[in-house]
């Protein structure tokens, strides 16, 4: 009983914060803890951000939006570890290639 009632508190501050956060005025920061922006998320709600995450990762409709802060903050690390180690693997075979194409030129 005890955790329903905390979630639905935490439901009903988060759409007085959602709610609120339309109307607040944030700092148009290009960069962001030294990682430039794209102008196109620059322009984009919470919302679009979150449909935006949704889409490029193949999410239902609404599907990221819909979860909680923690959900969400949870959610992107793990797709950004895969990411990384995904690219990772990759520019590691292309160093091993360039290493080999290199040995064979000499």
């Amino acid at each position: 009983m005890i955790q329903w009632t905390l979630r639905l508190i935490m439901n009903v501050m988060g759409y007085a914060y959602v709610t609120i956060e339309r109307f607040v005025k944030y700092p148009e920061e290009p960069v962001i803890l030294e990682i430039p922006i794209d102008d196109d998320l620059m322009g984009m709600s919470r919302m679009e951000l979150c449909n935006h995450i949704g889409t490029r990762f193949g999410l239902e409709d609404g599907a990221f939006w819909e979860l909680e802060s923690t959900q969400k903050i949870r959610l992107g690390c793990q797709l950004a570890r895969n990411y990384r180690e995904k690219h990772k693997s990759q520019s590691q075979i292309i160093e091993v290639l360039r290493q080999a194409r290199n040995v064979s030129d000499d």
